[in-house]
């Protein structure tokens, strides 16, 4: 592996709206239900908003939208909290539990795994194996945003949302940074969540519960901070969006360095 290899892997599975064709004939939504499901469930902007602007730091966007098959999910339905609500890996149901795809064969599904969720998971190991080699540790910031309202999906029906989200694990999860990045936003003048409204953090396959040099913490920017009217008209806010860009900027070089 080259010395050259990144330590820092920005994760971003949920920023693209993109669905290929051939997914798109199994789902049983007018094209107006489904950009309102866009709307409602795309990280919006955070391929932008999470800054990679460091040597260090390489960002891993997962290229279609989680409603093709969801990378952030277990890929065991038995394993996912969310799958009894039909947000498992595989979508079957809408974020209001109205029907989402056409009826899907075990073999179906198997190819969509197979196609999108294997496929990103295996990149995202081979990175992690890299940064292990090359600098013996391998951090995962696991990048996202979240409707200032809870969704009829949301396992977390609380009224009163922070502004950011931190998620942990206890294993792949180092104090310290939830500290540094707790004790940044708040400074700033942000109220912040630990595990609230949205928990854990995703950590790769191949190490997930047997290494700790692999670290990972989300972070969830409250989409209000940054979007205009959302989820109607989902443009970005300025001078808002620059602002809150240049403070993950600071954010993201103080986990790099933690190291």
């Amino acid at each position: 592996m080259s010395a050259n290899a990144p330590s820092t892997i920005i994760h971003l599975p949920h920023a693209s709206r993109s669905i290929p064709a051939a997914v798109r004939e199994a789902i049983c939504l007018s094209d107006s239900e489904l950009e309102a499901q866009l709307d409602r469930l795309t990280d919006h902007y955070t391929d932008e908003l999470f800054p990679v602007n460091h040597p260090d730091v390489i960002p891993l966007a997962y290229p279609v939208s989680r409603f093709v098959v969801d990378p952030e999910r277990f890929s065991d339905d038995a394993l996912e909290p969310m799958a009894i609500r039909g947000q498992g890996a595989v979508y079957t149901k809408t974020v209001d539990g109205l029907p989402f795809r056409k009826e899907l064969s075990q073999d179906d599904r198997n190819s969509l795994m197979d196609q999108f969720y294997w496929s990103h998971h295996n990149r995202l190991d081979h990175l992690a194996e890299a940064a292990l080699a090359a600098h013996g540790r391998a951090l995962i910031i696991d990048a996202h945003s979240f409707p200032s309202s809870s969704l009829p999906v949301d396992l977390d029906q609380s009224a009163d949302r922070p502004d950011i989200c931190i998620g942990s694990d206890a294993f792949h999860t180092p104090i310290e940074l939830v500290d540094v990045i707790k004790v940044m936003f708040e400074g700033a003048g942000f109220s912040v969540g630990i595990n609230n409204p949205y928990c854990g953090t995703l950590v790769p396959n191949k190490f997930y519960g047997k290494d700790n040099r692999v670290e990972s913490v989300m972070i969830e920017i409250n989409r209000r901070l940054y979007l205009q009217d959302e989820p109607k008209d989902i443009r970005k806010m300025e001078p808002e969006f620059s602002q809150l860009k240049g403070l993950l900027s600071e954010v993201i070089l103080r986990l790099v360095r933690s190291g």
